[in-house]
């Protein structure tokens, strides 16, 4: 492979060539590129337009969205880690319908492609409304179904961790949108394959994985858990290893695509993440600690498909599958 490389490079890159395909494709939504940022971590969008161009991205997963606003949980809720971050914000949210009359206009200005659309909801009537209502958005190529939330109490998680309940979910939502529906999976389960294969049988059109897994810290001095909540997602560089997995274990049984997620901070990740079987990936905790993240593994992702004499970038997903 490093002769292969150094050919590579000596006799001219791919891109000098004619270019290095960047471009993926989700259940029929073509992106530019790989690289969205995760729901919760980037709002919707406005603050991080400020810094760059967003339309250098794949697409946006904004900010997780309800039937109904939510002020979320109590403070505090956002605390570090080695390795990466607890938050238990609680999916604090304006509420599906001022998200439709006032944030997907404002983004419309900034962002210029398909937006992924994170929805969660603590009864399956509450995730077919905002599915439903969400669905006739032109803005939104894909809807992405949160049922994997752990810091939210009758509902989120508990859809997911069940594969009766995760498949019900998945059915409703199915029909009542035309729009791929995208199932995000929880890694706080003994069994994630068989919940994937349920939303995958019941008419996924992909699944999102992982969302966050549940941690807890104590803050010694005060005797007491650092979060009102007690106990919060934990997410961040220390989750890369467990989410490859996971990603591996559902893209070996499952044959619908998938955007891979947790703790992914660097074009590398990102290429790792796409052999263990993701068609895109999804980039949460790095952005809250550099502001810069999927604009530097945007930009660095071609060196690193030249440095692993990768033409297209489509044609790895599931490379390791294989061996």
């Amino acid at each position: 492979m490093e002769k292969d490389n150094k050919n590579l490079i000596e006799n001219g890159s791919a891109s000098q060539a004619g270019g290095l395909d960047l471009s993926v494709e989700l259940a029929g939504v073509k992106l530019d590129n790989p690289v969205i940022p995760a729901s919760g971590t980037f709002g919707y969008g406005q603050e991080f337009a400020k810094l760059y161009d967003l339309n250098i991205l794949g697409s946006i997963s904004f900010k997780g969205t309800t039937k109904d606003p939510r002020y979320g949980n109590p403070l505090p809720r956002i605390a570090e880690c080695e390795g990466g971050i607890l938050n238990a914000v609680g999916l604090q949210n304006p509420g599906v319908d001022h998200v439709i009359e006032h944030e997907l206009p404002e983004l419309r200005k900034i962002f210029h492609k398909p937006l992924v659309a994170n929805i969660s909801g603590f009864s399956i009537d509450d995730y077919t409304y905002a599915c439903e209502k969400i669905d006739k958005e032109d803005q939104i190529g894909i809807i992405e179904v949160n049922i994997s939330c752990p810091n939210v109490h009758g509902g989120g998680m508990a859809f997911g961790t069940d594969p009766a309940s995760a498949a019900a979910v998945t059915k409703a939502v199915k029909s009542v949108t035309s729009k791929p529906v995208f199932i995000k999976l929880t890694p706080n389960v003994t069994d994630i394959v068989s919940i994937a294969k349920a939303c995958e049988d019941a008419g996924a059109d992909g699944l999102s994985l992982i969302n966050t897994l549940l941690g807890m810290r104590i803050d010694t001095r005060a005797r007491r858990p650092l979060l009102a909540n007690k106990t919060g997602g934990f997410s961040g560089p220390a989750v890369f290893p467990v989410a490859v997995r996971m990603v591996y274990q559902v893209a070996s049984a499952c044959r619908v695509p998938i955007i891979g997620m947790g703790g992914i901070a660097t074009a590398d990740d990102v290429i790792e993440m796409m052999m263990a079987g993701a068609s895109a990936v999804e980039v949460g905790t790095a952005n809250v600690v550099e502001p810069y993240a999927c604009k530097n593994i945007v930009e660095d992702l071609p060196r690193a498909m030249e440095r692993l004499g990768i033409t297209k970038l489509r044609d790895i997903t599931g490379a390791a599958l294989d061996m």
